[in-house]
């Protein structure tokens, strides 16, 4: 019996029991719950991330085509991001780096370890290559996957629960999370029965107060053209300074630093650029979510913004794009004695 469950009887919980299984057997196929908490992840992301899209005024649905080239890049990317920043778990003596039929491989995903940076920037390119694919501007897409992608994040991290990984520093507080004494990533030297700091519940609320966060100034200042997803990155990387600064999972370690604490500050960095630099260049709203020249497929479809009047978007047709320094072909129509 865990020591919390236990303790649950008595009328006082002392700490949070990591789950006996990890996974179930369906058939020959094995399902594990880190998988399963991804997937609802990306599921989640994929139908908010639609209905603000297409309150901007997006063909419903166009977001499956942009999905269909961001997902898998941003999988792989996570991937490679995390065996580079952790190349000691996959390459040297006695380990096993290629094979994908033994544990430890670099293929060997659904062990964990895919890192949520390596997700953005394999993310960021497979969602502008659809973006150009399907015409929606990426700087829309991005506003309206922001809180979406802040929620799936929140859901992924019950898979590093279910995993019994990633957690912090011991503690003595009511909330520390039990793990086994035999788990790899045991500290040697402490007692069995060692709590720990609960890393992923601490990014599980960060994550969720930061949706809350963001569907609320998004609405309230009126974010377009980027901004919404800059204090996105702002907001995320900055809880992730902190929730890797006491996790004592092993880790590259770059200038006194792990390596995703550098990756964080230098997300901060690019949120807060990405927030000026859009601020100076985009003072206004949006004409469209679609780049000039593109628009709906379904033209005569009505525009779910237009009949919502809280809604900040302009839904009218885009301006005409003048190229600075460019003669008029136009002229104002001449009077009956020829002046104009």
């Amino acid at each position: 019996m865990s020591l919390a469950f236990h303790t649950a009887l008595n009328g006082a919980l002392t700490s949070i029991p990591s789950p006996e299984v990890s996974y179930f057997d369906l058939g020959p196929l094995r399902i594990h719950f880190y998988a399963l908490c991804i997937i609802a992840g990306i599921v989640v992301a994929t139908l908010m991330t639609n209905h603000r899209l297409t309150k901007r005024g997006a063909e419903p649905w166009v977001v499956i085509d942009i999905a269909i080239l961001a997902v898998p890049l941003a999988i792989i990317g996570a991937r490679i991001f995390h065996v580079l920043t952790h190349p000691n778990f996959y390459f040297g003596e006695g380990k096993n780096t290629w094979s994908p039929f033994e544990p430890g491989s670099v293929w060997a995903i659904w062990e964990g370890g895919i890192a949520i940076f390596g997700a953005l920037i394999g993310g960021a390119v497979g969602a502008y290559l659809g973006c150009r694919w399907t015409g929606i501007r990426f700087w829309s897409f991005a506003d309206a996957l922001a809180p979406g992608l802040l929620l799936a994040q929140a859901m992924g991290r019950f898979g590093n629960w279910f995993n019994h990984e990633l957690f912090g520093l011991p503690t003595d507080l009511p909330w520390g999370l039990e793990i086994e004494s035999d788990n790899a990533a045991f500290p040697p030297g402490l007692a069995e029965g060692t709590l720990f700091h609960p890393t992923f519940l601490y990014e599980v609320i960060w994550n969720g107060v930061g949706v809350i966060f963001l569907l609320w100034i998004g609405k309230r200042l009126q974010l377009q053209w980027g901004k919404l997803f800059a204090i996105y990155l702002i907001w995320y990387s900055a809880g992730r300074i902190l929730w890797e600064s006491i996790r004592i999972d092993p880790s590259e370690i770059i200038l006194g630093l792990r390596s995703n604490v550098w990756a964080a500050i230098i997300g901060v960095v690019l949120g807060i650029v990405i927030l000026i630099v859009q601020t100076r260049r985009h003072p206004g709203t949006e004409p469209s979510p679609y780049m000039a020249g593109r628009g709906r497929k379904d033209a005569d479809a009505d525009v779910q913004s237009q009949n919502d009047l809280d809604d900040f978007v302009d839904v009218s047709e885009p301006p005409a794009e003048v190229t600075v320094g460019a003669t008029a072909t136009s002229t104002a129509p001449s009077t009956e004695d020829g002046s104009r």
